[in-house]
């Protein structure tokens, strides 16, 4: 470390966040239903018989590979979180493309 630069800062210490626990904690299901049911954005809640119909699909493991970018490219990408999925999903989105143009 060179001289003058201050050591990172423990995040040991959290502050708290300002939820209303007791409030949080009245809400019955029948209240939650009722917001989920008026919230036009929420997918539909499911109930037995969907689970009952419902089947179990595991996705296939991703094939580990060794792959050559150019660096600012990489750069680009693992600015983000899951930077891998990330470029996965850019592939499948461009080979669906493809697919569809024939």
């Amino acid at each position: 470390m060179s001289k003058g630069a201050s050591k990172p800062k423990s995040v040991t210490h959290r502050s708290r966040g300002q939820t209303d626990w007791s409030r949080f904690d009245a809400i019955t299901d029948e209240e939650i239903e009722a917001s989920v049911r008026a919230d036009p954005d929420a997918p539909p809640l499911v109930d037995d018989d969907w689970f009952a119909s419902a089947t179990l699909v595991m996705p296939e493991p991703k094939e580990q590979i060794s792959i050559r970018l150019d660096r600012d490219v990489l750069e680009h990408f693992r600015r983000y979180p899951r930077y891998q999925t990330r470029i996965n999903a850019i592939l499948r989105a461009a080979m669906e493309q493809e697919k569809k143009a024939g």
